[in-house]
């Protein structure tokens, strides 16, 4: 059994984004998903917990909520785990 886990740290100040996020990914993915705070963590076999599939569906998560221009999804520490960061948003000054 693979063991997934997710840090939705950055996502916390959104109303409600975590567990939305947990139930979006136990429906597409119909794993043992817990939540514990602000981390997912995802129980299950098969290519339905990949690292690569999780990270596609957050996208998914992350565009259907319109929040693909605020956020992103890395590789965590460790070879099971992602994060969700907020993206660095630079502003260029024109002379």
């Amino acid at each position: 059994m693979v063991e997934m886990k997710i840090d939705a740290n950055e996502i916390k100040g959104k109303s409600g984004m975590v567990q939305k996020y947990a139930e979006f990914i136990k429906e597409k993915t119909s794993a043992d998903v817990f939540s514990e705070g602000n981390t997912i963590t995802v129980k299950g076999e098969g290519p339905a917990v990949a690292k690569k599939y999780l990270r596609i569906l957050t996208k998914k998560f992350l565009h259907k909520y319109e929040l693909i221009d605020t956020y992103r999804v890395i590789a965590d520490e460790g070879e099971n785990a992602l994060q969700i960061i907020e993206r660095k948003i630079y502003n260029e000054e024109e002379d």
